[in-house]
């Protein structure tokens, strides 16, 4: 069984966060609120990967593969098989701050929730759930699927073995 990644936002991040998962052989959940954002979300994906086929780094078939691994849902419920759960919502900590108390409730016991903010910190963030060592920053650079760059942001207890 391949690990299942969620990512929380379908947004310009999320969904490329998503992208890059689902092209390294992860089985992808995006979740988002509105099926609006998830639709967008997953023809920004489509239109990327036709944008590789087109440079001649992708063919039709690994498009569909990993097409195949993508999901969407409107239910954070969907964080329930995950084994990391990455946030990419808007930059508000309240948001955030919900968002992380939800999965914290929502997500098995061993799953890594990760943010990728970039300005709130990860300590915080951490405080609102009963796991903060699991807690980890991964800010990814934009635009994700062209920069391969991730920033890993360690929470005053976040562990080792989530940094691992």
């Amino acid at each position: 069984m391949s690990e299942m990644i969620a990512v929380i936002g379908a947004g310009q991040m999320g969904n490329g966060i998503a992208h890059v998962c689902a092209q390294a052989g992860l089985s992808v959940t995006m979740i988002d609120v509105s099926e609006g954002a998830l639709a967008k979300g997953k023809s920004t994906i489509e239109k990327n990967l036709e944008r590789q086929i087109k440079k001649g780094t992708l063919d039709a078939a690994a498009r569909d593969a990993i097409l195949g691994r993508l999901s969407t849902n409107t239910d954070l419920g969907a964080v329930a098989n995950a084994s990391v759960a990455i946030e990419a919502a808007t930059e508000n900590v309240t948001l955030k701050f919900k968002i992380f108390a939800d999965l914290d409730r929502l997500a098995p016991a061993g799953t890594i929730l990760a943010t990728n903010t970039s300005s709130i910190s990860i300590t915080e963030i951490a405080a609102q759930t009963k796991r903060p060592e699991q807690v980890i920053g991964m800010h990814f650079m934009n635009p994700v699927p062209v920069m391969q760059l991730v920033e890993i942001i360690r929470g005053l207890a976040t562990s080792d073995v989530t940094t691992a």
